[in-house]
């Protein structure tokens, strides 16, 4: 594991590295709004896909290595984003740009332009709470590259019921909420819940090529 700082638009982002031994491919995978790469999910995948000839970069937008609190708007995160991509495509291998929820967004907004080899949306934010109508699905059906939802099958933001039909695979995390967390009244517990997701991704990258 190593971090390399980087230099963009909206600050200095920071890049964690989780390196395979002989990779085929780069996923790369930002946090949400409200945390940061520690986060469940992110360090699940950190931990197992390496094993299987993938290395995973967990990328820290400028306002957390700042020590902010609160997320910018979404056009500074995407050029936060932009900033960090050729030191993720300098590695000569396929990109697939990821995130969870606002970091899911981000991946789904700029795939297309940054040349993306698919995208990774882990707990998508289709919508606010209790607030249906102002979806974002569009940005999702917009990706432009092979996509991958993983949602918490509890996600207030969310449920998979409430996906769209699109270009898209989606795969539920039974009980699991918005950070995939699981209650433990849950019949699986939390590791269960996380192999769920790496083993998803694992399936998944393998199709990509």
């Amino acid at each position: 594991m190593t971090t390399e700082i980087i230099s963009t638009d909206a600050g200095d982002a920071r890049v964690t590295w989780h390196p395979a031994r002989k990779a085929r491919l780069v996923l790369a995978v930002s946090h949400g709004a409200g945390g940061g790469i520690e986060a469940r999910d992110l360090q699940a995948l950190a931990a197992a896909l390496p094993g299987h000839g993938i290395t995973v970069a967990l990328v820290e937008q400028p306002w957390r290595v700042a020590g902010k609190k609160m997320a910018p708007a979404p056009k500074t995160l995407d050029t936060g984003w932009r900033g960090v991509w050729p030191a993720l495509a300098g590695q000569g291998l396929p990109v697939v740009a990821g995130g969870r929820s606002a970091g899911a967004r981000v991946a789904c907004r700029t795939a297309a332009e940054l040349g993306a080899a698919g995208v990774l949306a882990l707990a998508f934010p289709l919508h606010p709470p209790g607030k249906p109508e102002k979806s974002r699905a569009e940005e999702l059906l917009g990706a432009g590259a092979p996509t991958l939802v993983v949602q918490g099958g509890n996600d207030p933001w969310g449920r998979p019921a409430e996906f769209p039909d699109g270009d898209f695979e989606l795969i539920e995390v039974a009980y699991a909420d918005h950070g995939l967390a699981v209650p433990k009244r849950a019949p699986l517990d939390q590791a269960e819940a996380l192999a769920v997701v790496t083993d998803a991704v694992v399936k998944w990258a393998g199709s990509l090529g």
